[in-house]
């Protein structure tokens, strides 16, 4: 006779904090459940822990939300909204009674990128510096040429640069794995980079005699409790590839304000930099596209944000005529 297995569900007397707790049981994935805590970790004891969920009310949900992020920003509003949608609909899924979100509490439209654009000047007397390791200075000017993101940079080895052409592939934002008949492991689609002579002069002299291994290195070799992959490591100098929280690390050291750590630039900045003066020099939207690698209109377009100098050169257009 076949064994009839119970569907796991949750009784419609739960109380708010078991809901929440068997909720955040149920996400595998590391990140989201971490968010996810933090969000219902504020908004369980404002709807009070013991009471049962199907009490709750839906203006009382809205309120909780008003009451703990209704001035944050709308990235951070939006975020802590659909975590507590998302356990909503899932208490629903389960059996459970729960309220909804009000109609009133709606998501708030993304204001645009906040992150500053520095100006080509204070990018050049950045690299200029002498302050600034030649290892530093290869990425900050390739970040710049390329408009590439950084963790695509940092995973770029030596072999995989073509000199002559200025230029390289890399293992793009959001590539998914795909396999080959005859390949023994996943591989991934790429997309080239291009740089210009900036980059070209600085790339031989950090280069070397080495022909293999990643590109940016650190400059001491991997403590002895620290797995890496062979593809991580120059087999070389047996240097480790660079992260991404020590390049921003560095660049925090070169560019903090008064001193202060983590006041300084951010490695996005070069790529949100450089497309930003790619717009404001008039580049056409499909050079722009093939450039910047953007798969929508909508996600160029916001580069496409003159700047002072550019708005008040267009403006001398409206100046009356001599005559």
């Amino acid at each position: 006779m076949a064994t009839v297995v119970p569907l796991k569900t949750v009784t419609g007397a739960a109380t708010v904090r078991t809901a929440a707790d068997r909720y955040l049981d149920s996400i595998t994935v590391a990140n989201t459940r971490r968010t996810y805590t933090t969000a219902l970790g504020k908004v369980v004891p404002e709807l009070g822990e013991g009471r049962p969920l199907s009490a709750v009310a839906d203006d009382e949900i809205g309120q909780a939300l008003e009451q703990l992020w209704g001035t944050a920003a709308a990235s951070t509003w939006n975020s802590r909204r659909g975590a507590v949608g998302g356990w909503l609909a899932w208490c629903h899924e389960t059996g459970l009674q729960p309220p909804h979100i009000p109609a009133w509490c709606k998501r708030m439209p993304d204001p645009g990128s906040d992150t500053p654009v520095r100006s080509k000047t204070a990018i050049d007397r950045l690299i200029a510096r002498r302050d600034v390791a030649l290892r530093e200075k290869v990425a900050y000017r390739m970040l710049y040429e390329t408009v590439a993101r950084a963790d695509e940079l940092l995973g770029v080895n030596i072999e995989d640069l073509n000199l002559a052409a200025r230029q390289c592939p890399v293992k793009a934002k959001g590539a998914k794995a795909v396999r080959r008949r005859g390949q023994a492991r996943e591989d991934y689609a790429t997309e080239t980079v291009y740089w210009d002579a900036g980059t070209a002069r600085l790339l031989p002299r950090l280069i070397g005699e080495r022909t293999r291994g990643p590109l940016l290195v650190t400059h001491r070799k991997p403590g002895p409790g620290k797995v890496l992959t062979p593809r991580d490591v120059c087999p070389d100098t047996g240097m480790a590839r660079l992260s991404y929280g020590q390049l921003r690390a560095l660049l925090d050291r070169h560019t903090c304000v008064g001193g202060e750590e983590g006041t300084g630039w951010d490695p996005h900045e070069f790529r949100h930099s450089g497309l930003t003066h790619l717009g404001e020099q008039g580049v056409s939207l499909l050079l722009f596209m093939a450039k910047s690698r953007h798969k929508s209109v909508s996600a160029a377009r916001k580069y496409f944000k003159p700047g002072a100098a550019a708005l008040a050169e267009v403006t001398s257009l409206l100046a009356p005529s001599d005559r």
